[in-house]
């Protein structure tokens, strides 16, 4: 039995992607996928969007058109995810969240609804991103009491937000560890005379160019040596790849709030 899967935000560049991994998914079948009232994108045929021919399903802009699907994927943007929340919460719809920028009160919305339905929030869906987060984990546990601890990431120049909600969740599991709130902790930006490094922050340095898919690198620097743990994603596909993992794990969950350690095993 396959899980049936419909793709929000399908016309953009991660969700053309989504549809080329779900059409390829030997457990998932899509039924659909919705684009804006203003896309010129209406009414297109999902596989022709996709660039792998047609399969017989087109865009739709009205959620009720994709009601037989049991999964939703949400790569779309932070206002239209929040009301696609509310549609899913009313018609009992599991929905896998991509999207990132959310602020910590949005979170707690997104939160609350897993007491309605069964929503994963992943600000990345990569397999290696998510085991990076367990490594990091255990290596603050080891060493980050007493190491300088920095995260670089780098994306296309189309993100829109920065750092990246991947660099962000990075930042929150190394201070969980280390029973640190983020939010008094964390350095986005260094300029001028900062003064000697206070040794519990946590620093951010972001890049905007070209192409760049994402790259992430946590830094623990000590006197003498260092360690780097990082994740380069070359291609789209490994993040449509482990929403489609998320997305068939999800349409057996209970109602709740996942994310993708739940998905992997590694909680």
């Amino acid at each position: 039995m396959k899980v049936k899967v419909a793709i929000l935000g399908c016309s953009g560049r991660m969700g053309r992607n989504l549809i080329q991994a779900a059409v390829e998914h030997q457990s998932i079948e899509l039924v659909g996928g919705n684009v804006r009232e203003s896309s010129s994108f209406v009414n297109f045929d999902l596989g022709e969007l996709a660039g792998i021919g047609a399969i017989g399903h087109k865009t739709s802009t009205d959620l009720n058109d994709l009601l037989n699907a049991d999964v939703f994927i949400d790569f779309t943007s932070i206002e239209t995810t929040l009301e696609n929340i509310k549609w899913c919460q009313q018609h009992k719809k599991a929905l896998v969240i991509g999207t990132t920028g959310f602020s910590d009160e949005q979170v707690s919305i997104i939160e609350k609804a897993g007491e309605n339905m069964p929503v994963i929030l992943a600000p990345n869906t990569s397999v290696g991103v998510n085991l990076m987060f367990k490594l990091l984990e255990v290596t603050a546990k080891a060493i980050g009491d007493y190491t300088d601890i920095e995260i670089f990431e780098a994306h296309h120049r189309f993100k829109k937000d920065a750092p990246s909600g991947t660099a962000v969740k990075m930042g929150q599991v190394i201070a969980d560890t280390l029973g640190r709130d983020l939010n008094k902790v964390a350095v986005y930006g260094r300029e001028g005379i900062t003064g000697e490094r206070d040794k519990e922050t946590i620093g951010f340095a972001t890049v905007r160019a070209g192409d760049i898919v994402g790259e992430h690198t946590a830094f623990f620097v000590d006197i003498g040596e260092r360690l780097e743990i990082t994740h380069r994603a070359s291609s789209r596909m490994t993040f449509a790849l482990g929403a489609m993992r998320a997305a068939f794990w999800l349409s057996e969950a209970e109602n709740g709030f996942y994310d993708m350690q739940d998905v992997l095993g590694l909680k």
